[in-house]
């Protein structure tokens, strides 16, 4: 391979970086004007949330954050008002919010309620061996950051936390939920919001 030949290689994966480079601020920059138009309303410029009824979006893998509007859109998640916000997004738009939501800062707080938060500690790294209830570490990690299949917990509400959770055990929440059905059917009210209580402060 000569000179010419490496030369014509590097100017082609140049071009191939720079118009990937463009292609993601433009993704950027529509994810922000969606934001702006709609979901700041209730998740706030940045994902923060307005209100503790609304999930902070800061930080969450885009991969769960476009397969949940995804599934906002198709009905496999029920939402009135989510099925109209999403209802016009396009495939590359939720890819695009996800990632814009998840280049955020996460909100960093205390937990309201430190000896609740004590007990929703236990819970979540060690479970209930008396009830069978498996710790939610193991498949939300130690520091609750999740995967790309599974979401971030670490800061979320704690009210959002335990409403997802009740909706899980009420088989109100309609997708997610082969395992979380499982988990949740072995959880007192107690655990419930201690364990919300817990990560809200992480």
């Amino acid at each position: 391979m000569n000179i010419r030949t490496h030369a014509q290689i590097a100017l082609m994966l140049l071009c191939g970086a720079a118009s990937l480079a463009a292609h993601a601020q433009a993704d950027e920059a529509r994810a922000k004007k969606i934001v702006g138009g709609v979901c700041f309303v209730c998740h706030g410029a940045e994902g923060e949330s307005s209100s503790e009824v609304f999930p902070r979006l800061a930080g969450q893998h885009w991969e769960y954050t476009a397969k949940q509007l995804e599934n906002f859109k198709s009905g496999k998640r029920k939402s009135t008002a989510m099925a109209d916000m999403v209802a016009k997004l396009t495939p590359d738009e939720m890819v695009a919010l996800g990632k814009y939501f998840e280049k955020q800062t996460v909100p960093v707080e205390s937990a309201k309620d430190p000896g609740l938060a004590a007990v929703g500690k236990y819970i979540y790294h060690n479970g209930n061996k008396f009830s069978g209830l498996a710790a939610c570490a193991s498949c939300h990690g130690a520091e609750a950051k999740g995967t790309t299949a599974l979401p971030r917990l670490a800061g979320q509400y704690a009210d959002y936390i335990a409403t997802q959770l009740q909706q899980f055990n009420k088989r109100e929440r309609t997708n997610d939920n082969a395992v979380m059905h499982a988990i949740v059917s072995k959880m007192t009210p107690l655990e419930m919001v201690a364990v919300a209580e817990y990560l809200s402060g992480k």
